[in-house]
């Protein structure tokens, strides 16, 4: 943990109304103040205790406390210091990192995860009957259970999509593990706007996880040996700008060189610089930078959008997504009432900490019905299945989801609808 980012906390408490802990339970030490404090205990010399390990579990890492800080303080790299320091020192109890070793070793690994696809298939509708009953007696293994969408067909993606008339750029284009395996129509979707936007689109087929799910949770070691691979999936590519369509992968990417850097000292590491030549840029943020070419067809639709909190609060990116949308003839676009609160998937948190997690996903769900909207859209895969989970888990009508890149794909085809 750096002192220095420790010592920029004036403890003001601008950070308390944005942190979804807080607002759920009202304790200091489940603020990111609080945390920083404990920080600055350990640092001068305090065990981490069990207690004090809690505390540091409980936080999203949502980041909506770092552009609600008037200090700058960086608790984005803080959380990520620490959870590694938790990680290497606090004794787990046997079953928990049994949970840990299971996540950590399926889900970083795409051909694992494909693995999964027939028994979830096959297993569909025994997982949400049994799930009621495996809650007593396992809670992180029943919202495994529940979280899994229904397996969508696999798509094959080309290594390389041309542009639509004149091209306009070459791009590369991250697929992904969890987006890749269970929403496969996302990057299909986005190939395909990308493509009628004027851009190559080029698709390594050695890439894999980008490495967020591990750093977000500790798992340092995990996490540089899957950002380097990404790195060198790239320039293999000959790309130099790589086009993201998930909010936490996209976040994990553009700290690759800071994240590299850290982890190499004051000696630095070849691996940052170049991290450095190579561009990484949300969907959203790069389509409004761009700027439209292909003609936009209406859809008679009402959208309700979800702000990701790490396209939002991480990257900042807020208007585009929206701007986007708006675009859209026909469509009517929704706010959901607070919207910068966490939805509680937060990568793996819903597994380590599913009543949390619940709690934080029946909100959301609440205020997503209140819009009326007729379809959520997300930016982030783990987002689209904590929200529909929550949903059925209210017994309430289905809401279709879909992505951005999705309604897109949608109106550029002059589809009735988002398929």
């Amino acid at each position: 943990m750096d002192p220095e980012l420790i010592n920029d906390c004036v403890h003001c408490g601008f950070c308390l109304p944005s942190c979804p802990t807080y607002v759920l339970w009202g304790e200091e030490m489940d603020s990111p103040r609080g945390r920083i404090h404990l920080m600055r205990q350990h640092v001068e010399g305090t065990p981490l205790t069990p207690e004090m390990a809690g505390h540091f579990d409980a936080c999203l890492g949502c980041m909506a406390c770092v552009p609600a800080c008037p200090s700058g303080v960086r608790y984005d790299r803080l959380i990520e210091q620490t959870r590694a320091e938790v990680e290497r020192t606090h004794v787990r109890e046997p079953d928990d990192r049994a949970l840990r070793a299971l996540v950590f070793g399926l889900f970083p690994y795409p051909r694992r995860l494909r693995a999964m696809r027939l028994p979830l298939r096959l297993s569909a509708g025994l997982r949400r009957a049994a799930a009621p009953r495996l809650r007593r007696i396992n809670p992180s293994l029943a919202a495994m259970a529940e979280l899994a969408p229904p397996p969508a067909s696999r798509v094959r993606l080309p290594s390389r999509v041309a542009a639509r008339g004149r091209r306009r750029a070459t791009v590369g284009m991250l697929t992904g593990c969890v987006q890749g395996e269970f929403f496969p129509q996302v990057n299909a979707a986005t190939a395909r706007v990308l493509a009628m936007e004027g851009c190559e689109v080029v698709i390594p087929r050695s890439q894999g996880c980008c490495g967020a799910l591990s750093l977000h949770s500790g798992r340092d070691g995990q996490a540089l040996r899957l950002a380097r691979r990404t790195i060198a999936a790239f320039e293999r590519a000959g790309v130099d700008t790589i086009v993201v369509n998930a909010a936490g992968c996209g976040s994990m990417m553009k700290g690759y060189a800071e994240i590299l850097q850290e982890a190499a000292g004051p000696g630095g590491d070849a691996w940052a610089d170049r991290a450095r030549a190579i561009r990484t840029v949300d969907l959203a943020e790069y389509l409004a930078e761009l700027g439209p070419v292909a003609e936009r067809h209406p859809l008679r639709l009402t959208v309700a959008y979800h702000d990701a909190c790490h396209l939002a609060h991480a990257q900042g990116v807020r208007s585009q997504p929206r701007a986007l949308l708006a675009g859209i003839p026909g469509l009517e676009l929704r706010e959901i009432a607070e919207s910068a609160i966490c939805c509680g998937s937060a990568g793996t948190y819903n597994i380590f900490r599913p009543e949390t997690a619940e709690e934080l996903g029946d909100r959301k769900a609440g205020r997503v019905l209140e819009t009326g909207a007729d379809l959520l859209v997300s930016a982030n895969p783990g987002c689209t299945m904590q929200i529909a989970s929550a949903i059925r888990r209210r017994g309430a009508a289905p809401v279709p989801t879909a992505h951005t890149a999705q309604v897109l794909d949608a109106s550029l085809r002059g589809l009735a609808g988002v398929p």
